[in-house]
């Protein structure tokens, strides 16, 4: 890749980061510490980090027609300001109402960053880099969450220091997108038949399932070890530091995908996503819940680029559109799937709802995509 294409993967890796990392996926981290504060219940908990999921889906839609309409650059700005606003509105929550508000509205943050950063890929790099640069800005997720844990750690359990933070970084990120992202030009609205083709419908489900399994770590995995270990506080965050490292591996999967093919990539992470959420529910040790966290990392954002990579090679003219596809059903899933983990905590247990999510997670291997 040229020299004058890296401002932009940067720029673009630390948005995702800010988005993704901070606004969307920290709140799993803070989870223990904030219901013990604001007294919420496991089911209540589910419903607020279905409720940020819920604001990804419908600011993915938003997004994908505003970077047609307007190119990527005020989209990407768009995103890193509704983050710094969401994520103050986290530290300032006083109740459990306030705070899912200001969860929900957070959560858009992410499905408004992603589709511009893949309509600005499609301007800027060549096609031969456009799928390492995608793998790369995608792995910036795991930035994110690595970067929370000691974020967590450096004030102790003041959750709503750390998201005051985060707000921070959200507004220099703001000014870094407006100066890295290129303006680009509309383009003309076009009929959304691609989401009823045959491929777009088996990666819109294979996506869908995925989500709701992921949500058994995203949304609870602070949880899970604080049943099953006792941690509590700073010792929880390590397992988000180890997801998230380990998630730096998803920034390759561009290189994979094309040494393997998308469903080998795609059958392996599958995989591992399963193993981790079985393992971290059914092992109580330190060692294996870090073995977890380490492999979930590396699967979930292999997983997320591999639908990715899908949908664009589906749908190669519209990269925002296709990218909109996956990313939209992955957060459907979430939608439903933390709701339905926190109601099966709370009547089953720790370990039968880490089974019945495992299991979950393996149903896309039966979604079979053309070669």
């Amino acid at each position: 890749m040229r020299d004058r294409t890296w401002p932009l993967i940067a720029g673009g890796f630390a948005l995702i980061a800010v988005c993704y990392g901070f606004a969307r996926f920290a709140f799993g981290l803070f989870l223990p510490a904030i219901a013990a504060e604001l007294s919420l219940s496991a089911s209540f908990s589910g419903l607020i980090a279905g409720g940020s999921f819920f604001g990804y889906c419908v600011a993915i839609l938003v997004s994908a027609r505003l970077t047609q309409r307007i190119g990527p650059r005020g989209v990407a700005v768009l995103a890193a300001g509704i983050a710094a606003l969401g994520m103050a509105g986290i530290a300032l929550a006083p109740n459990g109402v306030a705070l899912g508000a200001a969860v929900l509205f957070a959560g858009t943050s992410t499905g408004l960053a992603s589709p511009p950063l893949a309509a600005a890929v499609a301007l800027r790099i060549a096609p031969t880099a456009q799928e390492r640069a995608n793998s790369i800005i995608n792995a910036g997720t795991s930035a994110g969450v690595a970067l929370s844990a000691p974020a967590a750690l450096f004030p102790g359990s003041d959750w709503r220091l750390c998201f005051a933070g985060f707000t921070g970084f959200a507004l220099v990120e703001t000014g870094v997108v407006l100066l890295v992202v290129p303006k680009g030009k509309g383009a003309a609205k076009r009929p959304l038949r691609p989401f009823f083709t045959p491929d777009l419908k088996r990666l819109s489900l294979a996506a869908f399932l995925t989500g709701a399994a992921s949500t058994a770590i995203w949304s609870f995995g602070g949880s899970i070890i604080a049943q099953t270990l006792g941690w509590s506080g700073a010792r929880i965050d390590y397992l988000w530091f180890v997801i998230g490292v380990f998630g730096l591996v998803g920034s390759g999967c561009g290189s994979v995908v094309r040494r393997f093919g998308l469903i080998a990539t795609h059958r392996t992470a599958l995989l591992m996503a399963a193993f981790a959420i079985a393992m971290l529910g059914l092992l109580p040790s330190p060692l294996a819940a870090m073995a977890a966290g380490g492999l979930f990392g590396a699967a979930y954002i292999g997983l997320s680029s591999v639908y990715l990579l899908w949908g664009v090679a589906a749908l190669p003219d519209r990269p925002a559109t296709a990218l909109t596809i996956g990313f939209l059903a992955l957060a459907a899933g979430q939608v439903a799937g933390a709701p339905l983990f926190g109601a099966l905590l709370e009547q089953c247990g720790v370990a039968a709802s880490s089974v019945v999510f495992a299991l979950l997670a393996l149903s896309p291997l039966f979604v079979r995509r053309r070669p």
